[in-house]
């Protein structure tokens, strides 16, 4: 089990970081895969609604109301790069700790600031991966944001450094990066769903989408199924 304080890896029966003494969540287990990832996401959602929900809306709100005043001033790249990234980091990381059904405050969704020029670097070579695949075609970007979906809660969760981080999402996404592919395409008919039931059903959709990616990242870090994926008795790599 890797702790949520500073990402060392611990026995499954550890109560306690072995490293910095931090008390472990309970074990929540998972199988990897679709219909799994989405149970759990939506079970979840309801322990932990009104955080994600205040999460959400801060998320929302600093988004748009940051981004239209920097693309007033032509800086909305920067904006998207240097509050973006680790702000949606950190957003995945909270649902991360909802999937695993762990206290969750909206403190969390900050916390790729923690972690912070690993968080940018990763969310900037990451989108360069996945549009340089869709400019060649779409079926290799769409393939290379299935391998690398994992890598925000590796940043955050693992505190891993950029390579490290998408070194390790490719490795652990072997053998179930079609499950990943299956819960985005899965999101469209629940968005659809979503919008028809207008604004509550989108926000409902949007978390339900992102808990079950969440679920299926934890499902896969603690099952120590994926091919080619490191020991889970294994120390994570060190940062870079």
């Amino acid at each position: 089990m890797f702790c949520p304080n500073c990402g060392q890896n611990n026995p499954p029966e550890a109560r306690f970081c072995l490293k910095c003494g931090a008390t472990l969540p309970a074990k929540v287990t998972l199988v990897p895969g679709v219909g799994s990832s989405y149970g759990n996401g939506w079970n979840q959602i309801w322990k932990h609604f009104w955080e994600l929900f205040l999460i959400l809306i801060i998320n929302w709100v600093i988004s748009g109301v940051g981004g239209f005043v920097c693309s007033l001033i032509f800086l909305q790249i920067p904006f998207s790069v240097f509050v973006g990234f680790p702000l949606n980091y950190g957003v995945s990381y909270a649902y991360l700790r909802a999937a695993r059904d762990e206290k969750l405050e909206v403190a969390h969704m900050f916390a790729g600031f923690k972690n912070y020029w690993n968080a940018v670097g990763a969310g900037l070579l990451v989108t360069i991966i996945v549009v340089v695949g869709f400019i060649l075609l779409i079926v290799p970007g769409i393939y290379l944001a299935c391998k690398l979906a994992f890598t925000p809660y590796l940043v955050v969760d693992r505190k891993m450094g950029v390579t490290n981080a998408i070194g390790e999402s490719w490795r652990m996404t072997g053998g179930h990066g079609w499950k990943v592919f299956l819960i985005g395409l899965l999101g469209i008919p629940i968005v659809i769903a979503g919008l028809i039931c207008l604004l509550v059903g989108v926000i409902i959709s949007y978390m339900w989408i992102s808990m079950a990616l969440a679920s299926l990242y934890h499902a896969v870090s603690t099952s120590g199924a994926a091919p080619g994926l490191s020991s889970p008795t294994a120390p994570p790599p060190t940062a870079a």
